[in-house]
């Protein structure tokens, strides 16, 4: 909030005549006090000081800068707690959901994968196409997800400290682990269907 200051020889206060009040009242005053000791070991020496000046005095309240700050943005950071664990649970639900779509999916084409092992193909060739399939449909979400995001960044640039609402860098590093999540959630049934047993899913079959 913008500030203006002014010397107490022309502020209002007790004492002071009403046709001498050039400026606003003072009800109470802020004395800052800026040293590498520690806070507490300071108060004493404080009180001195002030006491110097006027004894009639009183020190009301007594606070580090720190405190004053932690107390301006509890609210703010309280809101970006609950927003980090929203993230947190929506990307579980996401790792999840993936995990049981291709796993579905494996267990659909459990047949298929037993021939094509049976005809030869190597274990690390199954994996690589479920892996495949699952990362092109995860990719086309990011890619929907990342335009959204574009979309919606001047939303939260209110929340936002130190960081643009399109930093290239946090997109590019957000991108990439939501990748690298998604492939972890299609490699878990997609090695399983490497295991599956060619005999016994023709039988089946």
């Amino acid at each position: 909030m913008p500030a203006v200051y002014m010397p107490m020889s022309i502020a209002g206060g007790p004492g002071i005549p009403s046709i001498a009040m050039l400026g606003p009242p003072v009800a109470a005053m802020s004395y800052v006090v800026r040293s590498a000791t520690s806070p507490t070991r300071l108060l004493s020496a404080v009180r001195g000081a002030i006491n110097d000046v006027d004894a009639t005095l009183a020190i009301s309240q007594v606070s580090t800068l720190e405190e004053i700050v932690g107390r301006a943005s509890a609210q703010m950071a309280f809101t970006m707690v609950l927003i980090t664990i929203a993230a947190g649970v929506a990307l579980l639900l996401g790792l999840i959901g993936i995990y049981g779509v291709i796993s579905y999916i494996v267990s659909q084409r459990a047949g298929e994968i037993g021939v094509r092992i049976a005809l030869g193909a190597q274990p690390g060739s199954v994996v690589g196409l479920i892996l495949r399939q699952g990362g092109i449909v995860a990719l086309a979400g990011i890619v929907v997800g990342f335009g959204a995001a574009l979309a919606g960044s001047r939303l939260v640039e209110s929340l936002l400290y130190g960081v643009s609402p399109r930093d290239p860098a946090i997109f590019a590093l957000t991108t990439l682990m939501l990748l690298v999540v998604a492939l972890l959630a299609c490699w878990l049934p997609a090695r399983r269907a490497a295991r599956i047993n060619p005999v016994e899913t023709l039988r089946v079959g």
